[in-house]
């Protein structure tokens, strides 16, 4: 199923998700430098900074996720798509209040949990993961974003390769 949120045909929702989800990762390797060093730099700004661009760039590639999400039809890949969304919008929930008590309102919520943001950050990581693999099932088992030129190359290669076996 080619999607309908794309340019020139490649699909758009996978060409914007390589940026939050390296935003994100790279915020808790921050987190994870400042833990071992103690240089609030990496804390304060660097993870600070890069966790608000990946929120911005998880809302930008959500919307044409939502378009693809609106054109699917079979129960199956909807089933898991709902499932890779539900985990998304969670991850990106955890994220956003994760900045949020970075800031200097939000750490008056916290004063005796200087650990929370970090274990939000692992916690997100980990659902980014899950929402990553969700999203291969989409693509790799039930062919979301997947045109039918790509489908039919990449039956030939399959029959091939399987007559090679046999």
């Amino acid at each position: 199923m080619a999607s309908r949120a794309s340019i020139g045909g490649h699909p758009i929702h996978p060409m914007l998700i390589p940026f939050p989800i390296a935003l994100f990762v790279f915020s808790f390797v921050a987190d994870l430098i400042f833990l071992w060093r103690g240089n609030p730099i990496w804390k304060d700004y660097i993870a600070f900074y890069t966790m608000l661009g990946g929120i911005i760039g998880g809302a930008a590639a959500a919307i044409p996720g939502l378009i693809d999400w609106a054109t699917l039809t079979d129960r199956a890949t909807v089933r898991v798509a709902n499932w890779h969304a539900r985990v998304n919008v969670v991850t990106l929930l955890i994220f956003i209040a994760n900045f949020y008590l970075r800031t200097s309102s939000g750490s008056t919520w916290i004063p005796n949990m200087p650990m929370l943001p970090v274990v939000l950050s692992a916690v997100g990581v980990i659902g980014l993961g899950v929402a990553g693999w969700l999203g291969g099932q989409l693509v790799f088992a039930h062919g979301v974003a997947v045109t039918a030129e790509t489908k039919a190359v990449t039956s030939q290669t399959e029959r091939r390769q399987h007559n090679r076996a046999a």
